[in-house]
């Protein structure tokens, strides 16, 4: 059982007992308005009882009017909606339709036309609407441990990753499969959903701090993905794919860290200087093999790049590792 179905439970029979304790006529009504008014998040459950409100009354208006001059007809209904229902969403309450049809074929059902039939409607539709939303903001669950479980197996995935990154470079017939790929972005497409309702979930000072990580996440998977198709040109062992091998055995690491080490940015600016002293290639093997890993290179600092922008950087620990290296 999902805890939105245990808050509409709770929003229904509070609307019905509020409905039934001010004696408002169909006390029942306004616990279907409290089922079509709770939603998953604060800000959306907001902008929905909004819509669904002011959607209501003005389908209420429309249908006065039209049930006044035309009388009670069940064709009188499709009139009803050939009008209502685009006015409606031209006026931006389209996701209020179904809520305002409802209130409008209770008013058919009843054939009154009336102040009191108006003012009866307008306070189930407060009631039942009102209801929902206190539920919705009383409390939503947490979701702070998720997205921390999350944070850790992205951060895994990508560290496996790295792993096999190093090994292919140190022995190009390592067989992989490459299930922890998709197994991230999996993970970094459910994280990026996570975060943005709990974003949503904040109504006062909200922390986007979640929803970058796991965006970043996203950009660097790509970049990923474009190491590999680099990896698949290496098909033989070369000292340069060896010293490459250890930048993402450090990055494997440096993965899992909260903060931005920097640790394999200053190897990397190390290797790019050793490349440029080294002798050209001989052959042209070599020289295919020795440019795809300087592509690797260059996407790998693509890569740093991103995470420099959106982690916290501790530049000065970094410097103090390399150099005790």
């Amino acid at each position: 059982m999902g805890f939105r179905v245990i808050k509409t439970a709770i929003a229904t029979l509070m609307a019905i007992f509020i409905a039934d304790f001010a004696n408002v006529p169909g006390a029942n009504s306004a616990g279907l308005l409290a089922i079509l008014g709770v939603d998953v998040t604060r800000k959306r459950s907001l902008k929905s009882i909004g819509a669904r409100f002011f959607a209501s009354l003005l389908g209420l208006l429309l249908a006065f009017g039209i049930f006044y001059v035309l009388g009670f007809h069940i064709w009188v209904l499709a009139i009803y909606i050939l009008i209502a229902f685009p006015l409606i969403t031209r006026a931006g309450f389209k996701e209020g339709i179904v809520t305002s049809s409802v209130v409008v074929f209770r008013v058919f059902g009843g054939e009154e036309i009336s102040w009191h039939v108006l003012l009866t409607q307008t306070e189930l539709l407060i009631i039942g609407l009102g209801s929902a939303m206190v539920v919705n903001f009383l409390y939503m669950p947490k979701t702070e441990d998720k997205l921390l479980d999350l944070r850790r197996r992205v951060d895994g995935s990508f560290s496996i990753i790295f792993q096999e990154i190093a090994e292919t470079l140190r022995d190009p017939k390592h067989i992989w499969d490459g299930k922890e790929l998709t197994k991230a972005g999996r993970l970094v497409d459910e994280g990026v959903t996570t975060a943005g309702r709990a974003l949503e979930n904040q109504m006062i000072a909200p922390n986007e701090a979640w929803t970058v990580y796991f965006y970043m996440r996203k950009q660097q998977l790509e970049r990923i993905e474009g190491m590999l198709e680099l990896i698949a040109q290496v098909y033989q062992q070369m000292p340069q794919g060896e010293i490459a091998a250890m930048l993402f055995d450090r990055l494997s690491v440096d993965v899992n860290e909260e903060e931005y080490t920097g640790i394999t940015e200053q190897m990397l600016d190390d290797l790019e200087q050793n490349f440029k002293m080294m002798e050209l290639p001989s052959t042209r093997e070599e020289f295919e093999i020795r440019s795809a890993i300087l592509q690797l290179c260059r996407e790998l600092s693509l890569f740093l790049d991103i995470s420099k922008k959106n982690k916290t950087p501790i530049q000065r620990i970094a410097e103090q590792q390399v150099k005790g290296n």
